[in-house]
């Protein structure tokens, strides 16, 4: 039926409603169309109404002098779609009206049809796929399902599962918080120990979880997960990006656990829900009969579990600091938010730092246990943790002043060691430090602080600036006599003889059994 001929049926029908005694409401809601259209059609004859529609389609519309174009583009490229003809019209012409994206579909429908210009859909062929061989594979994939408390409300689990790819047999994991690398890893053990064993492969989605990287198919994987691989010695493969096909298997059971299992649920606690999983494969998840392979996933688990690599439980020494790999915009991303370190601290291709919590604080530290910095932890997610003292390279820039600053001393060694013990006392103001010394130069003549170097090196006096322009300016008012070791770096002051009896004075006091008396009165 035709565009015309169901105008026409409907027309039909709403005069057939009306003569049975039928309200114009009721008529727009049976029919899905506005009240309006209803009063309107019934306004009219049927004659009236044929040449409604015969004005209508006969009409100029409103984009028809772009026919050509669109006709043209389309025969060339039939699997274009309205939104991108509705570019091609704005880009190549500059008068193009300001037409509702609506309308440029219907237009560009209305060319299809006229000129049989079907839109070409590029699908993907398929292929029957043989089963493996006992034992070869697994694939893996996450799901997320919001299940209905005791109370009536509402939480979201996440769960993992895994399948034998030959046998079908299942297991499912559940948690009450988004996957981490580590529940992951402790999610596979949980699953090798149901399958009394470990397949040769695994099949898994380019996940975060996992892979930190695709690096055009060199494949870098969250350090975490790539050091249990390495201990586990299973093969990995990772399907590429938006194509779920390639590990089907597990995709049935995601919809499977949600539709059999997880529907209508009620959610008491994790461990509960834990508990009930695998009741549900013992009892319908591996008992029934597969739809495909009409097989038993138990039986057919039992031939497969003697193809599977031996299981052995190991003992994962979690330290309290963790890995963690620094990004090239020298951070690293720690529980959802950034932390920065000092530009210029990571190095290619990649650079490992320790992580740790102190007391509130997050810690950075080198590989050999040497702290970087620390931040405060952040209680938000998502935030960028910056300490602005990061944002330079300030390490190859405070040597150079250093060694800058020691060359305005006759003995160039000395001064750098000396600036050297200053950097280690004080090293987040060691700039500032520099800054006084070289303000001295300024002060004092370069005979006065070359003395007043050796006194500070050999009285140990190498933990600020200030105590260095002291000895200087001692130094200055003798006349280059350097003072006494025992002797202060500032002068004392003594009090006048007139002020001596002040020594000997002693302030007044109140008695505490007088400030009683006068509360009780």
């Amino acid at each position: 039926m035709n565009r015309y001929q169901n105008k026409l049926f409907m027309y039909h029908v709403i005069h057939q409603m009306h003569r049975e005694g039928h309200s114009i409401s009721y008529i727009a809601n049976y029919l899905v169309v506005n009240w309006r259209t209803v009063k309107k059609y019934l306004s009219m004859s049927e004659g009236e109404y044929e040449a409604f529609i015969d004005a209508q389609s006969s009409r100029k519309k409103e984009l028809s002098d772009y026919e050509l174009f669109v006709k043209d583009r389309l025969s060339l490229y039939p699997s274009t779609s309205a939104a991108q003809m509705h570019d091609w019209l704005k880009e190549h012409y500059t008068d193009f009206p300001n037409a509702n994206p609506k309308t440029v579909y219907n237009f560009v429908m209305s060319i299809r049809q006229a000129y049989n210009i079907p839109k070409v859909k590029n699908e993907r062929e398929y292929f029957i796929v043989e089963e493996l061989p006992y034992g070869k594979q697994a694939q893996v994939d996450f799901g997320e399902y919001n299940s209905r408390t005791s109370k009536g409300q509402r939480k979201k689990v996440y769960f993992f599962t895994i399948v034998l790819s030959r046998s079908r047999y299942k297991f499912v994991y559940f948690t009450d918080v988004p996957f981490t690398s580590s529940i992951a890893i402790k999610a596979h053990e949980k699953a090798f120990e149901y399958f009394d064993g470990i397949p040769k492969e695994i099949v898994y989605d380019q996940d975060k979880v996992f892979m930190g990287n695709e690096n055009a198919g060199d494949l870098i994987l969250v350090d975490k997960f790539q050091r249990y691989i390495n201990q586990r010695e299973f093969g990995i493969y990772f399907c590429r990006k938006a194509d779920p096909e390639t590990k089907g298997k597990v995709e049935n059971v995601v919809k499977y656990v949600k539709q059999n299992f997880l529907y209508n649920r009620t959610f008491y606690d994790i461990e509960t829900l834990n508990t009930e999983v695998i009741a549900w494969l013992g009892r319908t998840g591996n008992r029934m009969p597969h739809g495909t392979t009409k097989q038993f996933p138990f039986q057919e688990w039992n031939k497969e579990k003697q193809h599977l690599m031996r299981f052995e439980p190991i003992t994962f020494n979690e330290s309290r600091q963790n890995h963690y790999t620094l990004r090239p915009d020298n951070c690293i991303s720690y529980k959802s938010n950034f932390y920065s370190v000092p530009q210029g601290t990571w190095k290619q291709p990649e650079t490992i730092v320790l992580v740790s919590e102190d007391e509130g604080q997050v810690v950075i530290c080198n590989l050999d246990g040497t702290e970087i910095c620390r931040h405060r932890k952040s209680t938000q997610k998502g935030k960028k943790i910056i300490n602005t003292d990061h944002k330079r390279d300030k390490a190859k820039r405070i040597d150079a002043l250093i060694k800058e600053q020691a060359q305005c001393f006759d003995d160039q060694e000395r001064a750098v060691a000396y600036l050297e013990k200053i950097r280690k006392a004080k090293p987040r103001y060691i700039r500032d430090q520099i800054a006084m010394i070289r303000g001295a130069f300024k002060q004092y003549d370069t005979r006065t602080l070359n003395q007043c170097l050796d006194y500070c090196l050999e009285h140990e006096i190498c933990s600020s600036a200030t105590d260095f322009l002291s000895v200087a300016e001692t130094i200055s008012k003798g006349q280059g006599d350097t003072p006494d070791k025992e002797t202060s770096t500032q002068d004392i002051k003594i009090l006048p003889q007139s002020a001596s009896n002040l020594a000997e004075m002693e302030p007044c006091t109140s008695k505490i059994l007088d400030y009683q008396q006068i509360m009780l009165n």
